[in-house]
This record gives C-alpha cells, structure tokens and sequence, in this order.
C-alpha cells in the first residue's frame, strides 16, 4: 500500500467529518465533484444512509480513486453455505439457554471469507432489520481476494490472532480485545499475520451502529468518541487484479476485476471503517449495593423504531472493579425481553466460572431464564464482600430485541453443550422460614 498504511497512521473520532489524502494535493478543494478531480481520479460518492437522513445522522463519504469501482467482470454465483442470512423459521428451536464450547481450528484451512460459519440470526436483511451472529476461523490471508457485504455492517471481535483489515478507505490492524467496524458496502480483505485466526461478528442488517445516549451518565463515561481510530488514506497499484466477492441479498457473488479495489488516493466524509480499543471503555458500577443493568457496558448501540429498544446493542463485560456491600455481585436471575448472544474473549467469565471458555459462546432467547452456576452462586452467597478487581476478562453480548434462531451447523456441531441446563441442577430449595 502507498502512504501511511506502513505506519498504520489513524484519525481519531466516531463519525467524523474526516479528510485525508495519500498523495498532496489529490483532495478536491471547495467542491466535491469538479469537472476534472486532482490528478485526473474519479470522484465516487458512497452513501450509507438516504440522501434525506437527518443531518445529524446522515452518513457519506466522497472517495478520489484511480478507477471507479463500476469497473469489474461479470458477477456469477458464489458457494458459502455456511455464512447464511436471515432466520430460518423452519428450525424448531426449543425455548432452552444454549452453549458452545470453543469451535476448534485445526481445520481451518481457508481464508476470512471462507472461514465464516453463522451460529445464530435473526430479522431480514432485505427488510433492513435484526443481525446475525458468527464467528471466523481462518489460517489463510486473503490475497487478492476482496469482499463487500450489501446487506450489513460487519463488527469484529477478534478472540485469536490480529487482523489487518484493509479497506477502501486504508488499513486497520484488529488484535484481541480491540474491535472494528466496517461499514454496509465498503469493500474490505483480511490479512493473518499471526496465522490461524478466530473470532466473532456481528452483521448488522439494521440502522447503523452509533454511540448510545448518555442519559443521567451526563457528559462523560462508557466509550468515547476520541478513543475511535479511523484509517488515513492508502492505495495499492491499480493494476493488479483481484477477485471480488459481493453479498447482497443474503446471496454470495464472484466477479474478477482488473485492478485492485484498493486504489483510492484520497477521501472526505463521514462513512468509515473504525476501530476501538476496549481498554479505553470506562465502565460505570455501583459503589453501594445491587447489581446495575448491563446496558451501563453498552458500547454501541444499532436502534429500532421502537425508541429504547434496541435491533442490536454491543455490551462489554471489561475488567472492573466490584465494591457494592450486602450484594450478591455476579449477574441474577433473570428472564429478559431482549435476546443475548454471548462470547468471551479471554479470561474467565464470573456467572459461569467453569463452563464458559475463552471462543465459545452461549444463546439466550427472550424470556429464556438463566443466571450463575451453582458454583458462582454458592461462591458469591458466601464470599468476604471486600472490594474485588475482576482482572485479565472480556466478554461480550450481541443483544437484540428479536429472537435468534441457530442454524443447523450451530445445532449439529460437536462444540454444542448438550448438558448446558446441568450447570443450574444443583440448585435446591434452600426456604427456610
């Protein structure tokens, strides 16, 4: 790549206004379409949201390239049988909690694209609402391989391996604990420099994802928009050819192109791939006693039609510290309108101590009921309530207002937890009147 991708140089903010150039003087000065753009390039307009949003939402970003991406091959169908779109209502899914031990990756002999399998969705891309849930593993870099998804945005947990993502706009490197988002229509590769590689995405069909609103938090707290990286403009020779894979409509294409995607010199806008260090999230608890919401870890937040209820939120479970007295700590009880899908990333996970791993990942259906194990809750009933610091974790929730459904290889795979509901058996009767 040409320009500061060697250095991996970035623009701080979430939904920026940003402007950068790999080339001096390739930006357009005073309008965004002139008659002749700098250097000849093609001016291109990417739009991720209706010409008529309101300003505050309204999501575009003018790209100066060397060829216009209309520029590729015929499209013809593309196999991906397990990256899949949507929910298939015709699997009966009893209305139980869920696990998966960690998927393994010592089959993995393929690339990103390849490598994604889905474990549970909801919603309709085509209808523009709900997500899906997947996870990646891979051991090949993609080379001259590029994807562009048309029916969502694409979040990136890595949970093994860094990423380099490459993108239209310039290249971001993804490790473990950190996070990226690549916006509907960007056209994107992933690279492995640390070789077999696993992870989790979150493919958002919905409105775009944004900051939540702060509330009575007031002005500061959860994640800030400064602590957002955006990439600065990069660009490969346009001459070498690439593969193009596009999906659209839950459906997967191929078409070859002559010049590399990547061959944008400059760009302005406020459309961007970001990515996010969660150590930078500052997480807010109770300093007196009882448990707060889990949406005080929301980090973005992908809204519904129905205000406060939420297509999709992205929730953290980070290190923190947990000082409330006469307070049972880990998570209770509970049944909730809303659904979770939950991985972790690394360390251990306080609800579920012993059966939650580090690349697995549970389900939690509306109205479904779960809570600690037996050996959390006989830990946390009885434990010296001194002030604790939960160290060395990270767990993650995908929690969406519709209900997801697994697919058939999340329901036939070897990792599914058949004695789940087993962790909570122990559990008696413990009235004492």
């Amino acid at each position: 790549m040409t320009q500061a991708s060697a250095d991996l140089s970035y623009q701080s903010g979430f939904g920026n206004e940003y402007a950068t150039e790999a080339v001096p003087g390739a930006l357009p000065q005073g309008r965004n379409s002139p008659q002749r753009a700098p250097f000849d390039l093609y001016p291109e307009l990417i739009s991720g949201t209706a010409f008529t949003a309101p300003r505050h939402e309204n999501r575009r970003t003018w790209m100066y390239r060397r060829q216009p991406s209309v520029v590729s091959g015929r499209y013809k169908p593309y196999a991906q049988a397990q990256w899949t779109t949507g929910a298939n209502r015709e699997i009966a899914l009893p209305p139980e909690p869920l696990r998966w031990a960690p998927i393994p990756l010592d089959k993995a002999d393929v690339d990103f694209i390849d490598g994604v399998h889905t474990l549970a969705a909801n919603g309709d891309a085509e209808a523009q609402t709900g997500i899906a849930a997947h996870v990646y593993l891979a051991s090949r870099s993609m080379e001259r391989r590029a994807v562009v998804n048309a029916d969502g945005e694409m979040l990136f947990v890595p949970q093994q391996g860094r990423l380099v993502i490459t993108t239209e706009m310039g290249v971001l490197e993804v490790k473990p604990g950190e996070i990226a988002l690549v916006p509907r229509g960007v056209v994107f590769k992933v690279a492995l420099p640390d070789g077999l590689s696993r992870g989790y995405l979150c493919e958002n069909y919905g409105a775009q994802f944004r900051l939540p609103e702060l509330g009575p938090i007031g002005s500061n707290g959860l994640a800030n928009a400064r602590d957002f990286q955006a990439p600065v403009a990069a660009f490969e020779d346009a001459s070498v050819g690439y593969e193009l894979v596009k999906k659209s409509g839950g459906r997967f294409w191929s078409a070859p192109t002559r010049q590399s995607p990547f061959n944008v010199v400059a760009w302005h806008g406020n459309l961007s791939p970001v990515k996010y260090d969660t150590a930078h999230f500052m997480t807010i608890g109770s300093i007196s006693f009882d448990h707060p919401d889990p949406s005080i870890f929301t980090v973005l937040t992908s809204p519904s039609d129905t205000p406060g209820t939420a297509n999709c939120d992205f929730v953290i479970f980070p290190p923190r510290w947990l000082v409330m007295e006469d307070t049972f700590r880990p998570p209770w009880y509970h049944r909730n309108l809303m659904s979770e899908f939950m991985g972790l990333v690394y360390g251990e996970y306080d609800a579920k101590p012993g059966g939650f791993k580090p690349g697995g990942a549970s389900l939690h259906n509306c109205m479904v009921p779960h809570g600690p194990d037996e050996e959390a809750f006989e830990k946390a009933s009885h434990s010296d309530l001194k002030p604790q610091k939960l160290d060395n974790t990270l767990a993650f929730m995908f929690e969406s207002r519709y209900r997801f459904i697994p697919t058939e290889f999340a329901m036939q795979s070897p990792a599914l937890d058949q004695d789940y509901a087993d962790c909570w058996a122990g559990l008696k009767d413990q009235y004492k009147p």
